[in-house]
């Protein structure tokens, strides 16, 4: 009997394992998928308003732990703690994943002026690096529109839902309309743009958690199974 294929998605709020459990479902219904959640990673990034050494040290431990279990590859939902991500992805030898890489991928080729909204100015800033680093690597030059939902994060937290959509809704329609595509830069934004009515967007969005899904089923595909 051939053992079953093994992920693991990192979270830093229970939230996404609401939005993340359907699409593994659906996306990946042979696959084995652990899920874990660390709040105390996006607490410390949001407190210092970086990524700071506990949390790149955190992402190791949780890594080489599921690994050493079996996970053929993880991935990380929190774009806030991305760089993290990137610091620690050449100490293993299977992948560990940023959520908003295949999203970065996939606006850069989609068009030159991007907008870019979040709840957070620690999700902001390193979703913002990586599409200049995206676009750097295929010679485009972009212009990002940057949009800060100031308050929406605390909403959500708070457990306040329609305020944070309300807030996350007003900028992609308000203060968007003139780019090319827009990035939601945290996961927890999707269902926001899938409420609004089709009308609502002059411009397609992105947002992270379909896209990393869809890849993560490619590359397990081009992985050799354990």
């Amino acid at each position: 009997m051939t053992a079953p294929r093994r992920i693991c998605l990192i979270h830093t709020t229970p939230l996404m394992v609401q939005l993340f459990t359907p699409l593994c479902r659906d996306q990946l219904p042979d696959v084995k998928v652990t899920q874990i959640i660390n709040e105390s990673m996006i607490k410390d990034t949001i407190e210092a308003g970086r990524v700071r050494q506990p949390t790149i040290d955190a992402l190791i431990t949780f890594a080489d732990a599921c690994f050493k279990m079996g996970t053929e590859l993880v991935m990380v939902t929190c774009s806030s703690i991305g760089p993290a991500v990137d610091l620690i992805q050449g100490r293993f030898q299977k992948p560990v994943l940023r959520v908003d890489e295949p999203m970065a991928e996939a606006a850069v080729a989609k068009g030159r002026r991007i907008g870019v909204a979040a709840t957070l100015r620690t999700t902001l800033e390193p979703t913002t690096e990586l599409l200049r680093r995206k676009a750097r690597e295929v010679g485009k030059e972009v212009e990002l529109v940057e949009c800060l939902c100031e308050g929406a994060f605390e909403a959500v937290m708070a457990g306040d839902v329609e305020t944070h959509d309300a807030m996350v809704s007003k900028v992609m329609t308000n203060k968007l309309g003139d780019v090319d595509v827009i990035v939601l830069a945290q996961a927890s934004m999707a269902r926001v743009a899938e409420r609004l009515p089709r009308d609502a967007l002059t411009a397609p969005v992105l947002s992270s958690p379909e896209l990393a899904m869809e890849y993560v089923r490619e590359r397990l595909a081009r992985l050799r199974p354990n």
